[in-house]
């Protein structure tokens, strides 16, 4: 029985990572063929979550088909979270991280977690979004060094609801924002931040009710921080951004320009002078997951009302 419980379960995992007809029309972890280009790899993390919901891939599709149109810069594109050759990480001017987080992060293993720090040393770009933000315990000072900031679930909260941005603080990753809200979109908050080389770009008021935690609850009525810039100490750049949940919110143009501007300015690229001028997606439904989920056994009249005594 344990052994049928194991194979059920491989089955179950190796149909929910099967890319669907359409997306098998991307290439994945292609090289590029001028040397010279600025590589920037898009780690899309494993089908997650309902339909519309954590479309990784769909995401870094969509990124990878922007960044494809800017000279000298040539996106590659991987499945599942992590590279089947790694070595094409080598060189990379910025990676994406687009994924899970916590116990299903893909790079947790201990000759994968080598790699981001040798990545880090080297200077690579880091842009880390939505749930890839939040991390083991153990891993809370090496997510700060990297990313600029952590998630810990005993520390930050999260959820859905309608965000409103009154203001876009100034950097170079925001260059031609304007004020903007997403509606109904996932946020994590209640981060803790790198002590030095963090910007904030992006804050808004949460829900005082969705103050789970006893550290989130001493903040009450703060704005938080849910988009950020970081200069880590060596010399490399990141980016973080806690939304992302939704794919709907790609046809928002103003985070499409953030996304891109933040891809340029952490592969230390320059920034057109009113920023990135990205197009709405012709099609938000292509490329999305397919999510397969065991259906809910009905309830029966026993279990559903209490026994007569």
């Amino acid at each position: 029985m344990k052994r049928l419980c194991c194979l059920l379960f491989l089955l179950t995992t190796a149909l929910h990572a099967e890319l669907t007809t359409e997306q098998q029309q991307v290439p994945l972890e292609v090289l590029p063929t001028d040397a010279a280009a600025a590589k920037i790899v898009l780690l899309a993390g494993a089908p997650s979550n309902k339909p519309g919901q954590h479309e990784y891939f769909a995401g870094c599709a969509l990124l990878g088909e922007w960044l494809a149109a800017v000279p000298g810069v040539a996106p590659v594109m991987v499945a599942d979270g992590w590279p089947k050759n790694e070595a094409l990480l080598n060189g990379a001017r910025a990676v994406v991280f687009y994924m899970d987080g916590g116990a299903k992060l893909p790079f947790l293993a201990p000759e994968r977690l080598a790699k981001i720090k040798a990545l880090a040393a080297s200077g690579a770009g880091f842009v880390i979004l939505h749930q890839a933000i939040d991390c083991p315990a153990e891993l809370a000072s090496d997510f700060k060094n990297w990313f600029g900031a952590v998630f810990q679930p005993d520390i930050g909260c999260r959820g859905h609801w309608d965000v409103k941005f009154d203001s876009v603080a100034a950097h170079v990753v925001t260059t031609g924002m304007q004020p903007f809200e997403l509606l109904k979109d996932g946020w994590l908050y209640n981060l803790h931040f790198a002590e030095k080389g963090v910007t904030p770009l992006l804050s808004s008021l949460m829900p005082d009710s969705s103050r789970k935690t006893e550290d989130a609850k001493a903040h009450a009525g703060r704005a938080e921080v849910v988009a950020w810039a970081y200069e880590r100490p060596e010399g490399g750049r990141s980016f973080g951004f806690t939304g992302g949940d939704l794919h709907a919110s790609w046809a928002v143009p103003q985070q499409r320009r953030m996304l891109m501007n933040a891809l340029l300015w952490t592969a230390k690229l320059p920034v057109p002078d009113g920023g990135a001028d990205i197009s709405a997606p012709a099609d938000l439904a292509k490329n999305l997951d397919r999510k397969i989920f065991a259906p809910k056994k009905a309830k029966t009249a026993a279990s559903a009302s209490p026994q007569a005594k």
